[in-house]
C-alpha cells in the first residue's frame, strides 16, 4: 500500500481525477484511458486505486488491488483488501477537490465507491459497464442513481442500459486497440509451428488460482489429442511471471511434451490451429485473432448450484457466444465433471476443416462491430466532457 499523497500541481480542481481499477485487465484499460485523456488535455492529473500499468501511464497510486484480483468464490478472500481500499478511497475523495471520478469494472467494489463520490458531489464515469444483463440485475438502481455516465464496451449494452434509464455510450472494446497495436513476431510464430502440426495452444489465464484450476484439465485434453491426432504439438501460454511456476510445475507432472511461451499470448494464439482457453477476456482475444477455440473454466460445482445459478441470467457464459447470441464456440463452464467430452469436441474440430472454417466465419461476424472503435479515446472524451461540465456548474 502506498501512503496517502500530497500531490503537487493539483491546485486547479478541474484537472484532478480520481480513478480506480481492481483487476489486471481493468488496470490495462484504465492505463490506456489515462494516456488518451492526457493526450487530449496534458493538464489532467490522476490518482487512486491503481495497478502497475496505470502507474506507468502517470497515475499516482494510493493502493494496488490488481495483484490480489479474484473471481467467484475466490473473491471472498479479497474482502479485507477491498474494505481497506474503500476506506482509503473515502479519505482521499474527502481530502482532495476532484473534478471527476472514473471507476473501471469491478462493480462489487465500485458501486459503493460511486456512492461515496456522488455524496461529495463528484460526477462519476463508469468505464466497462457492470454485466448486470448477465447477473446481479437488481443493482441497476444503484448504477442509475450513483453514476453520471457509463462507457459500455459491448454493443448490445447501450440499448440495455438506456432502457434502464442509464446515460450510456458504447465506446468499443479496449481489447481491439491492444490487439491492433500488438507486435507479433512472425519468427516466433514459425518457431512454435515447426515442432508439428496441428498446433494446440493452451491459455489457462493470468491469475494463479485460475491457472491452478484450469490448466490440469487443459493438459488432460491435450494428452487425449496427442493420442488421437498424429503430429500434434502443444504450447502453453504463461501470461506473467506470477503464474510461471504453476505452469512449469503442472506441465512437468503432466507427462506431455509442451512448449511454454511466456509473456503476451498473441504469438501462441497466432500459431494455433486450435486454442483451449479459460473464460473471460482471453476468449475474446482469441476471437480477435480469428482462431478456433474451446472455452473451458472450472469453478466449484457446489458454489454454482448453491448461489451462481440463481444469479446468472444469460444462456451463454463465454463472451464470443454472448455477443453472437448463439453458440459460435463450444463452452464448458462454469464447471465440468470430466474432460472426455471436451477432448472429443477438440478432436472433432481438428479433424474437420469445415467446422473450423464455420467457427472462424462466426467469429469474424461477432468481432466486426468491435474492430471499428477506439475505446480509450472515446472514453477519454467522455471524461473530459464530464470534467468540463463539472468545472462550469
Amino acid at each position: 500500500m502506498t501512503a496517502e499523497p500530497t500531490p503537487a500541481g493539483h491546485a486547479d480542481h478541474r484537472r484532478l481525477v480520481f480513478i480506480s481499477a481492481a483487476e489486471p485487465s481493468a488496470d490495462e484499460h484504465a492505463a490506456a484511458l489515462i494516456r488518451a485523456a492526457r493526450r487530449l488535455d496534458p493538464s489532467l492529473r490522476f490518482l487512486g486505486i491503481a495497478g502497475p500499468r496505470m502507474v506507468e501511464a502517470g497515475c499516482y497510486r494510493l493502493f494496488d488491488m490488481t495483484r490480489h484480483a479474484a473471481m467467484l468464490l475466490n473473491a471472498l478472500g479479497s474482502a479485507r483488501r477491498g474494505i481497506a481500499a474503500m476506506a482509503l478511497a473515502d479519505r482521499c475523495l474527502r481530502r482532495f477537490p476532484f473534478a471527476t471520478a472514473v471507476l473501471v469494472d469491478s462493480p462489487t467494489l465500485h458501486l459503493p465507491m460511486a456512492a461515496k463520490a456522488k455524496a461529495m458531489n463528484i460526477p462519476v464515469l463508469y468505464y466497462v459497464a457492470p454485466q448486470l444483463w448477465a447477473w446481479g440485475a437488481y443493482r441497476i438502481y444503484k448504477l442509475r442513481h450513483r453514476v453520471d455516465k457509463v462507457a459500455a464496451i459491448l454493443p448490445f449494452e447501450e440499448e440495455y442500459f438506456r432502457n434502464q434509464g442509464v446515460d450510456v455510450t458504447f465506446v468499443g472494446h479496449p481489447l481491439a486497440e491492444r490487439v491492433r497495436e500488438e507486435r507479433i513476431s512472425d519468427g516466433v510464430v514459425a518457431e512454435l509451428r515447426e515442432r508439428g502440426r496441428p498446433v494446440i495452444s493452451l491459455l489457462p489465464g493470468s491469475r494463479r488460482h485460475v491457472v491452478a484450476s484450469v490448466l490440469p484439465g487443459q493438459l488432460e485434453v491435450a494428452a487425449r489429442i496427442a493420442a488421437a491426432v498424429r503430429g500434434s504439438s502443444f504450447v502453453v501460454s504463461a501470461a506473467n511471471p506470477q503464474v510461471m511456476p504453476i505452469v512449469e510445475g503442472l506441465t512437468a507432472r503432466g507427462g506431455l511434451t509442451v512448449r511454454i511461451h511466456g509473456g503476451a499470448c498473441g504469438e501462441a494464439i497466432e500459431a494455433a490451429d486450435l486454442v483451449l482457453v479459460a473464460s473471460g477476456t482471453a476468449a475474446l482475444e482469441v476471437a480477435f485473432h480469428e482462431r478456433p477455440m474451446i472455452v473451458m473454466y472450472k469453478t466449484s460445482p457446489l458454489f454454482y448450484h448453491a448461489i451462481g445459478r440463481w444469479m446468472i441470467h444469460t444462456p451463454y457464459l463465454s463472451l464470443p457466444n454472448i455477443l453472437a447470441g448463439r453458440e459460435v464456440v463450444p463452452e464448458f463452464m462454469p464447471y465440468y465433471r470430466s474432460t472426455e467430452p471436451i477432448a472429443r469436441t477438440a478432436i472433432d474440430l481438428l479433424q474437420s476443416e469445415q467446422r473450423r472454417a464455420e467457427m472462424i466465419s462466426g467469429l469474424r461476424e461477432v468481432i466486426g462491430p468491435l474492430r471499428e472503435h477506439r475505446a480509450s479515446q472515446r472514453a477519454a472524451q467522455m471524461l473530459l466532457e464530464l470534467t468540463s461540465e463539472h468545472g462550469h456548474s
